[in-house]
C-alpha cells in the first residue's frame, strides 16, 4: 500500500487495494506500519498488515486510505483537475503547510530505520526465503513450522 505514504490518493472504481507483505514472508516494520496505523486506525491497520486481504476502491475510501474515487475513465481527468487546483495555490504556502504534516510523522522515521536494519536480519533466515521462494513458484509458502519456535 505505498500509496498510504502519498499525500493524496485518488482511485479508479475498480482499484483494488491490499498489503501482502507477510504473504510472501515480508513486512514493513516502522513507517509504513506506524504509519498506516494513524491513517486507518491500529485495529484496522493490523487486520490489513496481518490477514493481507483484499480491499475494494469503495472501502479505501470509506476507510480514509484514498481521498477520491472516480469511474476508471474519469481517473486521470480528475487527477489533473486536482493537479491544477493545487497549482493554482501558493508554492510557498503548500511547502510550509507539507513539511507541518511530516513534523508530526517524523519521529516515526527513527522507528523505521531500526526497523530496517531488524528486516535485513530476517531477510536472511530460512522463513523469509520460504516466502521467497514459493512466490517465485506460484505456490503457497509453508510457513506453519515456523511457529512454536
Amino acid at each position: 500500500m505505498l500509496h498510504v505514504v502519498c499525500d493524496l490518493s485518488i482511485a479508479s472504481e475498480t482499484a483494488i487495494f491490499g498489503q501482502v507483505g507477510p504473504k510472501v514472508g515480508s513486512v514493513d516494520p516502522g513507517f509504513g506500519t506506524a504509519y498506516l496505523a494513524r491513517v486507518v486506525g491500529e485495529k484496522r491497520a493490523r487486520e490489513i498488515w496481518y490477514l493481507c486481504r483484499k480491499y475494494s476502491a469503495q472501502q479505501a475510501l470509506d476507510w480514509g486510505l484514498v481521498n477520491a474515487v472516480v469511474p476508471p475513465e474519469q481517473l486521470d481527468e480528475e487527477v489533473r483537475k486536482w493537479c491544477d487546483e493545487i497549482l493554482e495555490k501558493s508554492p510557498t504556502a503548500l511547502s510550509i503547510a507539507k513539511r507541518s504534516f511530516n513534523a508530526d510523522s517524523e519521529n516515526i522515521a527513527g522507528i523505521g530505520a531500526l526497523g530496517m536494519q531488524t528486516l535485513s536480519l530476517y531477510y536472511e533466515t530460512e522463513e523469509s526465503k520460504e516466502g521467497v521462494a514459493a512466490f517465485k513458484e506460484k505456490r503457497k509458502p509453508e510457513f506453519r513450522k515456523y511457529y512454536n519456535k
